[in-house]
């Protein structure tokens, strides 16, 4: 068994409304130079050896992630 991890994104072009919120705080925090934040989603799969990252490419593809908005990376 093996974890595998697979990060969600919202491509760049994509207004990211939650990601500005946080930006904002931060400044309302006090916390200076962090001038971008990106939300997503994390998963984390237990997986077989026999599960290779083609197989969890086409799943991210497919069921984690929508393709139209969002990109992913896998990192085992």
């Amino acid at each position: 068994m093996s974890r595998v991890i697979v990060a969600v994104v919202l491509k760049p072009e994509i207004l990211d409304p939650q990601g500005q919120a946080i930006v904002g705080a931060l400044a309302r925090l006090g916390i200076e130079g962090i001038t971008d934040v990106r939300q997503g989603k994390h998963f984390a799969l237990e997986v077989d050896d026999s599960v290779d990252d083609e197989t969890v490419a086409k799943l991210a593809d497919t069921l984690l992630a929508n393709p139209v908005i969002e990109n992913f990376t896998i990192r085992r």
